[in-house]
């Protein structure tokens, strides 16, 4: 009797951990066979690599590098319309190729292609990367291509193929009005392959002031979906967007593929490898200059306020 049961509690898992498809593993049930974050080497053996991402970022471990100066950013503040749409695991947005980013110690000059989000459960914990352990509500990723690539899928197969920026969200008191036009549209895609056209937007107006991005961190990892290919400059930011909760709350009302919630659509983070992260720096030429404004105000015999 004791073998019956073990044969058929082993039966019974054996169909609940089978699928074909990957899903995160808020989307894990055993109505919705699937591979989980976990198993993701089963749908495409890149995912069980030795350079993954996401990661966790160690603050005191980053190595500060003086080549990672301030990014420059080329046709950020283009205006361009373009389609939203629900691809099944996140709300995408093509971009034209008028943006680019060069400098920051990249190898070359990257244009962008799209951008995504990653998100928790109704404003919860879901940013992909986490800072000393922290994770934030939400996350998003402009990715781009070498500028000579015509298509994704070629620069992927450089070693240095793809650069991604990476940036944070926080709760705010307050409603982003930059954030509206994304906003507005979500109800319009809330179904797997749904899509909506997007109105007028730049890619500047969603990220922080160009003067607000000079920290940030920088290591080499991979896609943070199957394929899971290593071919990505991660380029992580320290300053965060921010957005108020309803804003937050909007993603969680989107629909997987089966019609549950798309909430926790990130994957966790993955061993470094021997990996070295390094930071710009940006921070320490902050307090640098407090320093200086300090020794100033010392040579001319002036006192500071507490």
């Amino acid at each position: 009797m004791q073998q019956l049961v073990i044969l058929l509690l082993a039966s019974f898992w054996s169909v609940c951990l089978a699928g074909t498809d990957w899903c995160y593993q808020s989307q894990f049930t055993c109505e919705h066979q699937c591979n989980a974050p976990e198993k993701w080497d089963h749908v495409n053996k890149d995912c069980g690599g030795t350079k993954q991402s996401p990661i966790n970022i160690v603050t005191r471990k980053t190595l500060k590098d003086e080549r990672l100066t301030p990014l420059l950013f080329e046709n950020y503040q283009h205006i361009f319309q373009s389609t939203i749409k629900n691809n099944g695991h996140s709300v995408e947005v093509g971009v034209p190729h008028h943006s680019t980013i060069s400098g920051g110690n990249l190898p070359n000059t990257y244009k962008a292609v799209q951008f995504h989000l990653h998100w928790g459960n109704k404003g919860g914990p879901g940013s992909e990367h986490t800072i000393d352990g922290e994770q934030y509500p939400m996350e998003l990723h402009i990715v781009h291509m070498k500028v000579h690539y015509t298509d994704l899928n070629t620069a992927l197969r450089d070693p240095e193929g793809v650069a991604v920026l990476g940036f944070f969200y926080e709760k705010s008191n307050s409603v982003n009005r930059k954030y509206e036009p994304i906003i507005s549209t979500l109800q319009s895609i809330a179904a797997t392959n749904g899509n909506s056209s997007l109105r007028s937007i730049s890619l500047a107006q969603l990220i922080p002031s160009e003067q607000n991005l000079t920290s940030y961190y920088r290591y080499k990892g991979s896609l943070t979906t199957p394929g899971c290919t290593e071919s990505v400059i991660w380029t992580v930011f320290e300053n965060t967007i921010p957005l108020s909760n309803e804003q937050l709350i909007a993603f969680s009302e989107l629909q997987f593929h089966d019609g549950r919630p798309m909430v926790g659509n990130f994957r966790p983070v993955q061993p470094l490898n021997g990996r070295q992260v390094y930071h710009s720096g940006g921070t320490v030429v902050l307090v640098s200059s407090a320093l200086l404004v300090a020794a100033v105000a010392m040579a001319l015999g002036l006192s500071l306020p507490n």
